[in-house]
């Protein structure tokens, strides 16, 4: 199974942002850990993080179509955009949305999650955890 795994705005800056939320681990590290999962599972995973909208759109139209699957933490654009909620849904492929942080345990506009009407399912709050599940859901998935 081939995997697109998408990150988006300030989730470059893992392990210097807000520890107290998001922890001490670097993007690397999940990517690292990601494709651990990945090997067990026999996944190839694609990997990307971009701070730009239509940079994340860009990578869902052209290597969503060569994937099985998406997993996406669309970061703060989960709350307003969409086009990214567009592009998921035309991707025709099951995606899975994921929060390091239980976005409803936060101010009161992150609890709206646009992008989740186009995700089968949505895991937040439990770290690099929630990575590693929405894998094994895609395992699950592929039977």
């Amino acid at each position: 199974m081939r995997v697109l795994v998408l990150n988006g705005p300030n989730l470059g800056t893992l392990g210097r942002r807000e520890p107290e939320v998001y922890g001490t681990q670097t993007l690397a590290d999940l990517e690292k850990l990601l494709n651990e999962r990945a090997r067990e599972l026999e996944f190839v995973l694609t990997c990307h993080q971009s701070n730009h909208e239509g940079q994340l759109i860009d990578w869902i139209e052209k290597e969503g179509a060569a994937s099985d699957a998406i997993i996406i933490n669309p970061g703060a654009l989960s709350h307003y955009s969409l086009a990214l909620a567009d592009a998921l849904r035309g991707s025709g492929k099951p995606v899975v949305e994921v929060h390091i942080s239980n976005v409803f345990a936060r101010e009161p506009e992150r609890h709206r999650m646009v992008t989740a009407t186009a995700a089968k399912g949505v895991i937040s709050g439990l770290g690099f955890e929630g990575y590693l599940a929405a894998l094994d859901y895609l395992a699950a998935l592929n039977g």
